[in-house]
């Protein structure tokens, strides 16, 4: 496991994922203020943002005033989100995690009810809720 190249893989992928939140952003604030241009960019980003380096490539060569803006929305995001990103993957992690143990356990100690092999003794015995 190369800890380095899953960390500049997550950063790239995160990196990706503030270029789409930055293009939102841009796109909210473009149909409220000139509804032509956020159609444009809208067409224009169809299927692109999945890199998101790429993707401000492209729009430098197209409309060069867009890049820019979606580049300083996408820093200013960064710039918020940054602080207390890795405290929330980690506690976001350690709960789905601690979730799907927990619905694990639950589906392998459930008593099948509908396996004809058990007999009604067996599953009185067995099961401790039964008990009068």
């Amino acid at each position: 496991m190369n800890l380095k190249q899953i960390a500049k893989d997550t950063a790239k992928t995160l990196q990706s994922y503030l270029t789409y939140q930055a293009l939102r952003t841009v796109l909210a604030q473009l149909g409220e203020t000139n509804p032509p241009l956020a159609l444009w960019l809208h067409n224009f980003s169809a299927d692109k943002v999945q890199d998101g380096e790429t993707y401000i490539k492209q729009l430098f060569r197209e409309k060069p005033d867009l890049a820019l803006r979606i580049m300083t929305v996408r820093e200013h995001i960064a710039e918020e989100v940054t602080d207390f990103l890795p405290e929330m993957v980690r506690t976001g992690i350690q709960q789905a995690n601690m979730e799907q143990r927990r619905q694990h356990l639950e589906r392998i100690t459930q008593i099948d009810t509908s396996n004809p092999s058990l007999q009604p003794e067996q599953q009185t015995s067995s099961d401790p809720s039964n008990e009068q």
